[in-house]
Parts: C-alpha cells; sequence; structure tokens
C-alpha cells in the first residue's frame, strides 16, 4: 500500500501532536527516567491513525529527536537521549504505536471504548515497557529486579494516560471518521 499525500498529513500532524506533549510538565524519578505525557501521544496515534501511519507518525517523531530537535520532554533532543535509561522507550515509541493501531483494527471496533483502552494498556504500555525496561537494564547494568522496582512506580499514571488515550481516540474517530486508517 502506498502513503497517500493524505497519510503524510496526518502522520506529520502526529508529530507535531507527539512535540507538543512534550511541553508538558515533566518529572524524574530514580535513574533518570523522566515521567512525560508524551507516551499518550503515542497511544493516540496508533489508536486513530492506526499501525502503519501511527508507526511512520512516531517514527517521524523519533528521527527529529535523533536529529537535535529538543522535542522530548524538557527539551532534551540528539543522540544522547539514546545513551541514556529512557533511550529504549523513545526507541519503542513507534513500535508501540504500530502495536495500538494494530490491536485497534483486530477488535474492529474502533469506537469501543474499552476495547481501545485495553489497546493503549496493551499496544501503549505493554510494548513500551517490553522494549524500554530491557534496554534500562542495559544501560544502567542495573539488575532487572531493581529496574522493575522502579518502573511499577510508572503503571498508575501510564493506566490513566491509557483512559484518557482510549477516551479521546474513540471521541476523535467518532467525530472525524476519515481520520482514521482505511
Amino acid at each position: 500500500m502506498t502513503l497517500t499525500t493524505r497519510d503524510l498529513v496526518l502522520m506529520g500532524l502526529f508529530a507535531a501532536v507527539m512535540a507538543a506533549l512534550g511541553l508538558l510538565p515533566q518529572f524524574v524519578l530514580p535513574l533518570g527516567v523522566p515521567v512525560t505525557a508524551q507516551s499518550m501521544g503515542v497511544m493516540l496515534a496508533g489508536a486513530i491513525l492506526g499501525a502503519r501511519r501511527g508507526f511512520g507518525a512516531i517514527a517521524i517523531f523519533v528521527a527529529l529527536v535523533a536529529l537535535g530537535l529538543p522535542l522530548l520532554a524538557g527539551g532534551r533532543g540528539g543522540l544522547g537521549v539514546f545513551a541514556g535509561p529512557s533511550g529504549g522507550f523513545v526507541i519503542g515509541f513507534p513500535i508501540a504505536a504500530w502495536a495500538v493501531g494494530l490491536l485497534v483494527g483486530l477488535f474492529r471496533r474502533p469506537t469501543s471504548v474499552p476495547l481501545t483502552i485495553l489497546a493503549c494498556v496493551l499496544g501503549g504500555v505493554g510494548v513500551l515497557y517490553a522494549v524500554g525496561i530491557p534496554y534500562w537494564v542495559a544501560i544502567t547494568g542495573n539488575s532487572l529486579s531493581a529496574v522493575l522496582a522502579i518502573a511499577v512506580n510508572f503503571l498508575p499514571g501510564d493506566a490513566i494516560k491509557a483512559v484518557v488515550a482510549g477516551l479521546v481516540a474513540v471521541t476523535v474517530r467518532r467525530g472525524y471518521p476519515a481520520l482514521s486508517s482505511r
């Protein structure tokens, strides 16, 4: 399938949404991993645009971060981001967006709030953690149990973000069905 101009515009729009979510204040837990609203943008991109376009939108965002644009929360950007404990989560952003979009598509009920929230939890939290936590362990040299003991503190906030993303995505898909993937 070829990407249309409309697809590219929507991908650029959601890359911009990710950048805007980085402007919201962050706070940092031990070991330097920031809590931000940007993981919610990952969930929104996948749930609204679908797997392919959601992945593309967030991949554009990650590429811009890698090029040095200070688009991550706290004004971070550049290749140095990938050398820190949160680098795996940034790498996992496009994969998580793809997973959320894939799950929403598999559920075949894109306007179901519970199923969309489930897709956000499984793809936007589960997949993101599956990529980010091993990377965090590798970069810091801490044990998996030590990293998991810290990561568990992120779960309540991530659950809230998944619920908000699910509600927003369903509202957007109902109001603007043309935004949804074909």
